[in-house]
């Protein structure tokens, strides 16, 4: 058992004392010790489980074609694609001059063929050498092709070094800019550097231009937010004429141009934040004129797009598509001649093109009843082909090009999936749970078809969910889920309000004082998959990750009877504690998902209604439960999960904590790494479903 150590805290007359706070003292010698030795303890639990991780690890790798390279993108002059090799943790990034200025049709790369002119930019493996972690944020190549910045991250904690590198020499420039935030970006001209870093609690805030060549002290400010509800972003619209630094918490954006050719000029806004107001720019130029279109949600709960002069972004409105109730508009993306825009309509994603002059959409049709698409790579401003990529739990990802003067599809590249793989083999199909107070709930299910049709008889299920922030978890390929299909095991994902796979009214209602609908609807979810027969509470497990794997540990508690399992990485758990600290990570922005219990009593009260950690209960039997958590992430501190699992044993559970020393939110780096980490989350899976055949 964990050392117990009280610690009070009071706040609107409530007054708590916590025993294992001590664990979040990060650089004490004793948090340390218990975190490795909770790593032994699950190592020794789990042993019996080596030659099923061993196996399973196997599979992913046997089913990946190790060396292979992707489809490449036309940017200038140049092809720009990735390659993998053969027993290499990290991708290598290369380029090759294209061989005529009207040639758009991209290469046929092949694995082990020589690529004429090949220029590798940036070999991960190389940068990696002698670090346990290493993470690329940021990497950019400038628009005449002669100079690459890259951003790297070798602790995990998502701060990282800016390097410059000279493309026709290979020199890496002496210049080093460190404690910067990802996304990095060169201007058009490539004479400067634009990137933000951070404050004291991991916000970006501060927009700075760096000048190549010279020393970042000299670097100069362009913007700074000091508002903690805000983050700050910036990059450069495709048609090279602007400069948007972009602003957002959860319910508020603003956005400020900048001319690129004068970034040192007086930014100027585009429309004063107004509190709940949504919006997002693109440049565009019509019939000669400088245009901005805005996407924005201000009297259109779907959000509408409208077109206003750039001159004048508070002036006349044209409103391009209206609001459409269940039509939930997510983004545009402005072309010379066009622009491409993404929405969900009926819990699935839909693309399409924009006519400038008509505002008609053409939508891009596909034939699965559950996929994913959206466009992708595509940097140039006149293009006649657009890069987009498709999957759905049974088709591999696959990246197209829709040719613009025929409207074809064309299939450029399937991910291969060696051993026999064949679709066919596998079925998918949604469901709809009720909920109890009346709404359905999507369900998404994969299966293999020769273990039977999935409800025609009880059988092992993993289901998986999140519902925050407005992210939809879409119906995507997985390889490493192979391993569970192929052993009779039925995945599926409760699309729980919270999330957006069904507008945004399906978010408002799973957020803050609503936020308990997301909980109750993966519980119902999970109750109607038992009732119709798809499974058992002996034959099913849970998982869900971040603000999901507070779902996991809401639910845990709310109906533990539910479920044999449950999964949940870097789970926000403590989530009270958490959102009462202004100084942690996130937690300022964080106020407006799930409310500001530090000034509200009544925000308070209901947190601690549901924060997992705040409600282990006394006297049930809980599933069995593996959190698997990163000493270096950022966004949920590895003590939540540690204060959990110390608190569910306390009450006889069998809780196990996995903890990454070296590695950050996303777990550790280098795909064979990250291979071998899902392998022991899903031999533990398979474990608990009694399906740990090797």
């Amino acid at each position: 058992m964990a050392l117990r150590a009280p610690r009070s805290r009071a706040f609107h007359g409530d007054s708590v004392d916590d025993d294992y706070e001590w664990m979040r003292a990060k650089d004490d010698a004793a948090v340390i010790a218990h975190l490795e030795a909770e790593n032994a303890y699950t190592e020794a639990r789990t042993a019996h489980l080596e030659g099923l991780r061993e196996a399973v690890f196997a599979e992913i790798k046997g089913r990946t074609l190790e060396t292979d390279l992707s489809v490449p993108s036309r940017r200038g002059q140049w092809w720009y694609y990735g390659r993998t090799v053969e027993g290499s943790q990290y991708g290598i990034q290369c380029r090759a001059p294209i061989s005529h200025p009207d040639d758009w049709e991209p290469p046929r790369l092949e694995p082990g063929v020589d690529v004429p002119g090949e220029q590798i930019l940036l070999d991960g493996n190389i940068e990696a050498d002698g670090h346990d972690f290493f993470s690329l944020g940021s990497f950019d190549v400038s628009d005449d092709g002669t100079r690459m910045l890259f951003a790297v991250d070798v602790a995990g904690d998502e701060r990282y070094t800016i390097h410059v590198r000279d493309l026709a020499t290979g020199a890496t420039l002496g210049e080093e800019i460190p404690g910067t935030a990802a996304g990095a970006s060169f201007s058009p001209d490539g004479a400067s550097i634009v990137y933000t870093t951070v404050d004291d609690a991991w916000r970006p805030d501060t927009l700075w231009l760096h000048t190549v060549g010279t020393a970042p002290a000299d670097d100069v400010r362009l913007f700074h937010e000091p508002d903690d509800r805000y983050w700050l972003g910036a990059g450069f619209t495709r048609s090279d004429r602007y400069l948007v630094i972009g602003l957002g918490s959860s319910i508020t954006s603003e956005a400020w141009l900048v001319p690129a050719d004068d970034l040192r000029a007086e930014p100027t806004v585009v429309w004063p934040r107004r509190e709940g107001v949504e919006y997002s720019v693109d440049h565009a130029v019509i019939d000669g004129e400088d245009a901005l279109y805005i996407l924005h949600n201000d009297d259109a709960l779907d959000f509408e797009l409208v077109r206003v002069a750039a001159g004048d972004p508070a002036g006349r409105r044209e409103t391009v598509l209206p609001h459409t109730p269940g039509v939930r508009l997510l983004d545009v993306d402005c072309f010379r001649d066009f622009s491409t825009v993404e929405y969900r309509r009926g819990g699935l994603a839909r693309i399409g093109l924009l006519d400038h002059g008509s505002s008609e959409v053409r939508e891009l049709s596909f034939e699965e009843p559950l996929y994913a698409a959206a466009f992708g790579g595509n940097r140039e401003w006149a293009p006649p082909l657009l890069r987009l990529a498709y999957d759905s739990f049974v088709t591999p990802n696959t990246v197209c090009d829709y040719r613009l003067s025929d409207e074809a599809l064309l299939v450029r590249k399937r991910q291969p999936v060696l051993g026999g793989y064949e679709s066919s083999d596998y079925a998918q199909a949604r469901v709809w749970a009720p909920a109890q107070d009346g709404t359905s709930i999507p369900v998404s299910l994969v299966w293999k078809r020769s273990f039977g049709e999935a409800g025609a008889a009880p059988r092992p299920v993993h289901l998986y969910g999140y519902g925050s922030y407005e992210h939809s978890i879409e119906p995507r390929f997985s390889v490493a889920r192979l391993s569970e299909l192929d052993r009779g095991v039925v995945f599926a994902v409760a699309h729980v309000r919270g999330g957006g796979e069904m507008g945004r009214q399906w978010y408002e209602d799973g957020k803050l004082a609503r936020k308990k609908n997301s909980f109750t609807d993966f519980v119902d979810a999970a109750r109607h998959l038992i009732e119709q027969g798809y499974t058992t509470p002996e034959s099913l497990v849970a998982e869900g990750g971040s603000a999901g794997g507070l779902l996991m540990g809401a639910v845990a508690n709310l109906a533990p009877e539910l479920f044999a399992g449950i999964l949940a990485q870097v789970p926000f758990v403590d989530a009270l504690t958490t959102i009462l600290d202004p100084t942690l990570p996130l937690t300022v922005i964080e106020w407006d998902e799930w409310g500001d219990p530090l000034h509200d009593p009544d925000v308070y009260a209901y947190m601690k209604s549901y924060s997992p950690y705040e409600n282990v209960r006394e006297g049930v039997s809980y599933p069995r439960i593996l959190a698997v958590t990163s000493l270096n992430d950022t966004r949920v501190l590895y003590v939540e999960p540690a204060k959990w699992v110390a608190r569910l044993r306390e009450v006889g559970a069998d809780a196990l904590l996995k903890c990454e020393m070296v590695a950050g939110h996303g777990g550790v780096s280098g795909r064979y790494n990250a291979w071998r980490e899902r392998a022991f989350e899903l031999a533990w899976m398979l474990d608990v479903l009694g399906v740990a055949e090797v």
